[in-house]
């Protein structure tokens, strides 16, 4: 029952990542004259920045310390500081691709990373897939294959981004890093070298002389810090597999916006064949998703209860998870003492058999 309440509170966080995420791709577009490595910078810092509020208005500063704590050993700090040149690397990707011709180019990246995902969760972690899981992953591994034996090279743009965040979230996972933490420090970690770089770079001038990035900025922040702690909360309640075929959508997205917005032609990316068959690869995984809520949904029916919504983002339910806590543990008492009163009949039973 919690692992369905876990598994839905991650699909919902891993779709609205993916909305966000998208929205962002053309963000490079609205703060021109900024570079695109003037605005991933920018970026790192409003997301901080906006991080650090959420984290004051919701009072979950103890959180993040009483995590720091449970870090004793010198490998677990190195596990713990790792990831965050990963980060900082896919944040600017994600900023300079856009406005220097790379759109589909990183599209085709966020494609592939979902397959490496399943690839990761079956041969690592030992998940079991699905039959139309299995059966996505060889369309999107045939389109893809295609397009290398056509083509006989992947964009390192496209290679950045598919081999780049797996050992991120995997980072992550080995030591259940929360998501709030993790990015908080991530991003604290990255600071000092943006400062430089927009520094360096003049960003701090280009953006004082327009009074668009007084709310464009705050506004690159605050989506960049949802998006960001949306992604780590699926990826820490999701299966690695199925967190890794919910990441089609964003890809999507980012595909239509690149032919539409960003003016960029199909062959620039990739071949029709190849996106044809991840748009099948993406409507198995719709139909394996569906067919999997509805089977959870009439097994709930069956044994009578529905699920609680536990655990939620920002965690203001404190009361109302106390409430569910204890009619969960008033149910199982009921549960035992019947089981209790049957056990005793049978003892009944059985001694009226042994006197006889």
């Amino acid at each position: 029952m919690l692992t369905n309440n876990q598994t839905f509170q991650g699909t919902i966080a891993a779709v609205s990542s993916s909305f966000l995420f998208s929205m962002m791709f053309l963000f490079g577009l609205f703060m021109l004259p900024l570079s695109g490595t003037q605005v991933a910078s920018w970026r790192v810092l409003m997301m901080l920045l906006s991080l650090i509020m959420l984290l004051s208005l919701t009072k979950q500063w103890q959180h993040v310390f009483d995590y720091i704590k449970t870090l004793k050993t010198l490998k677990e700090w190195l596990i713990f500081i790792l990831p965050a040149p990963i980060l900082g690397g896919q944040i600017w990707l994600f900023m300079w691709a856009p406005v220097n011709g790379f759109g589909l180019d990183i599209t085709l990246g966020y494609f592939l990373l979902p397959l490496v995902m399943i690839v990761l969760g079956r041969f690592f972690y030992r998940e079991h897939m699905s039959t139309l899981q299995c059966v996505a992953a060889m369309f999107a591994a045939l389109g893809i294959g295609y397009d290398i034996f056509q083509y006989g090279s992947v964009s390192w743009v496209t290679l950045f981004v598919c081999l780049g965040y797996p050992p991120y979230y995997l980072l992550r996972r080995t030591l259940s890093v929360p998501p709030i933490t993790g990015l908080l420090f991530d991003l604290t970690l990255l600071t000092p070298v943006v400062l430089i770089m927009l520094y360096i770079t003049g960003g701090f001038s280009v953006a004082a002389q327009e009074m668009k990035f007084w709310y464009l900025l705050p506004l690159l922040g605050a989506f960049s810090a949802l998006a960001m702690s949306l992604t780590m909360i699926a990826s820490s309640k999701l299966p690695v597999s199925l967190f890794g075929a919910l990441s089609y959508i964003e890809p999507m997205l980012l595909f239509v916006l690149s032919i539409t917005v960003l003016s960029q032609s199909l062959d620039e990316g990739g071949s029709l064949f190849m996106y044809g068959m991840i748009m099948l690869a993406l409507l198995v995984m719709i139909v394996d998703s569906a067919a999997g809520y509805l089977v959870r949904r009439r097994d709930d029916h069956l044994h009578g209860y529905r699920e609680p919504q536990v655990g939620g983002f920002p965690p203001r339910r404190h009361f109302i998870n106390q409430r569910i806590d204890g009619v969960l543990t008033a149910h199982r008492f009921r549960k035992i003492r019947r089981y209790q009163k049957k056990m005793d009949k049978i003892q009944q039973k059985i001694e009226q058999l042994d006197a006889k």
